[in-house]
């Protein structure tokens, strides 16, 4: 019997695959679980437009991402922070803080989750990476100053 997978399982396959099984694991394990459906001519249909759904959601999602990176790419943000007589800083920049400046800035919406950086413990100008996709990541500059 052939099934289609609804959830990933470990000795079969991932979800959204086609697999063939005794009819007894389908019918006693498989179906009752909630793990596959039977492969008939309708769930079939359904698991094709399903993958050309996927397809068309992620293309998307690279669109926008590539957008993002020509937007922010090589651009410099300002972010202010508080500095003693020499120079010191007082605490950090973090990645909100640069989520934030470059929302303000460059009026892109990035969330704080996708820069990846050290915090920032100095005035100066720093490179930070920003991991728009899995492919597409874009570098910004943070310039610190002394607010």
């Amino acid at each position: 019997m052939q099934v289609i997978l609804i959830e990933d399982v470990k000795s079969l396959g991932k979800k959204g695959t086609i697999v063939k099984v005794n009819d007894s694991y389908a019918r006693n394990y498989i179906i009752p679980h909630k793990l596959g459906i039977e492969a008939t001519k309708a769930n079939l249909n359904d698991l094709k437009l399903q993958n050309a759904n996927a397809e068309k959601l992620e293309a998307a999602k690279i669109a926008n991402a590539r957008d993002m990176k020509a937007a922010i790419d090589g651009k410099t943000v300002q972010v202010p922070i508080r500095a003693g007589k020499d120079g010191k800083v007082f605490g950090s920049v973090t990645s909100k803080e640069v989520a934030e400046a470059i929302n303000r800035d460059l009026k892109v919406d990035v969330d704080k989750k996708k820069i990846v950086m050290e915090p920032i413990k100095a005035i100066g100008v720093t490179q930070v990476n920003v991991k728009l996709h899995k492919d597409i990541a874009a570098v910004v500059n943070v310039k610190v100053g002394e607010a």
